[in-house]
């Protein structure tokens, strides 16, 4: 937890992955996000993986550190309400996130009566308002037909776990959003910033050259298994039965990597053989790959995994050891003595390593990460703080049923 953006104002109205990680990034990095939800819990609330207990370790993630205020969308008064928090005034106000439909109750335009230089950032499926998730972009874009083992026919996909582009737009969005609050500060003009989730994956995809890629070879990339397309890097298995991941990107990797396998005159002879050189073009090392990874294979098979790897960092090689999430999560490196996690007891109350920032800011102190809100927790503080309504006004929309109180 930073405090870098302490003073900036964001309401957020969203729900499922892109437009909350936005939200947890800004943050965490010291804004205040004011999370309105439906009384009892938006789409997302009790979303998978849960706890025994039903209690949403998603949901709790997604939402660290922000503020939480749940409004009866189904009511004139919630949908006013909202509005009014998405545009009280203040310079550090006026600031909309949301992947609410384009065309509703927080349409650029009509937020816009209310306030005219509010900000929207606002996560979208596609740019034509049409609905869209991570797994129907991505398989929009065909990289379940590149993802799998070569053997797979041509037509049938592999889905990967991770959603990519809804994490790609969240971060994506965060920095569109600070972008336009620099805007307004500088010329006093607010507007409406549209993220799509397929033009996240899409571009991206032409960025990485492989738009240009199927369009000049007027054909498909083929499936390549494990290997890495394009550079030196495939698992291998180890002699105690480890499987690395071993990859030579620059020459220095693949110096490294020989001198510790010590299989220098062996592909010295394979580059005689074949009249080309591997020691600085990784495009070659991987033009060559089926000379190169039976020869890694024999020498790997050798070695125990921890041997391997210690000779491996001597020489400044790249390698990581395949382990299952749970190792992950026990590992001394990436959880437990990083200080990007605390031990801290969440909503769920379950107590786990809960991280922060990924961000490290020199010669800035890493303060402890805040947990998630219960939901409707500032309801109350909220709308005094934000919109200055008293006591007695606050209780009496509780009381109509247009504001929620904390779910326990």
């Amino acid at each position: 937890m930073y405090g870098i953006l302490k003073g900036l104002r964001v309401i957020e109205a969203s729900s499922f992955v892109a437009s909350p990680s936005a939200g947890l990034y800004l943050a965490q990095l010291g804004a205040e996000v004011i999370r309105v939800d439906t009384i009892g819990g938006g789409p997302d609330y009790n979303r998978w993986p849960k706890s025994n207990e039903g209690a949403s370790f998603y949901w709790e993630g997604l939402n660290k550190g922000k503020k939480s205020i749940t409004v009866n969308i189904g009511t004139d008064e919630g949908k006013s309400l909202i509005q009014d928090l998405a545009c009280a005034p203040g310079g550090n106000g006026g600031i909309l996130l949301t992947n609410f439909p384009q065309n509703g109750f927080l349409s650029y335009k009509k937020l816009k009566e209310k306030r005219e230089d509010v900000i929207v950032a606002r996560v979208m499926g596609q740019a034509n308002g049409g609905p869209a998730l991570d797994y129907t972009v991505n398989c929009a874009l065909g990289y379940p037909l590149m993802t799998g083992p070569q053997s797979l026919p041509d037509d049938e996909p592999v889905n990967h776990v991770l959603p990519a582009w809804d994490l790609l737009a969240g971060a994506y969005t965060a920095f569109s959003l600070l972008a336009a609050d620099k805007h307004r500060a500088t010329t006093g003009e607010g507007g409406e910033y549209k993220i799509p989730l397929a033009d996240i994956g899409v571009t991206a995809m032409a960025n990485m050259g492989q738009l240009a890629e199927v369009l000049y070879q007027d054909g498909n990339r083929t499936r390549h298994g494990n290997q890495v397309y394009g550079a030196f890097g495939k698992d291998f298995k180890t002699a105690d039965g480890k499987r690395m991941m071993i990859m030579a990107i620059t020459p220095r990797q693949w110096r490294g990597l020989l001198s510790v396998l010590e299989i220098e005159q062996q592909v010295s002879e394979v580059e005689s053989a074949r009249g080309v050189t591997f020691a600085k073009d990784e495009g070659v090392r991987y033009e060559h790959s089926d000379a190169l990874y039976p020869l890694i294979e024999s020498r790997v098979c050798l070695r125990r995994a921890v041997e391997l790897q210690s000779a491996l960092d001597a020489v400044g090689g790249c390698w990581g050891e395949y382990q299952s999430m749970h190792d992950a999560a026990e590992d001394e490196v990436l959880v437990k003595n990083n200080p990007v996690f605390s031990e801290i007891k969440n909503p769920s109350n379950y107590t786990y390593p809960t991280p922060g920032s990924a961000l490290t800011i020199a010669n800035h102190k890493r303060g402890t990460p805040n947990v998630a809100p219960h939901l409707g927790q500032h309801s109350t503080s909220v709308l005094a703080s934000v919109l200055g309504l008293d006591e007695d006004k606050v209780s009496q929309l509780i009381e109509q049923g247009v504001v929620g109180e904390r779910n326990s």
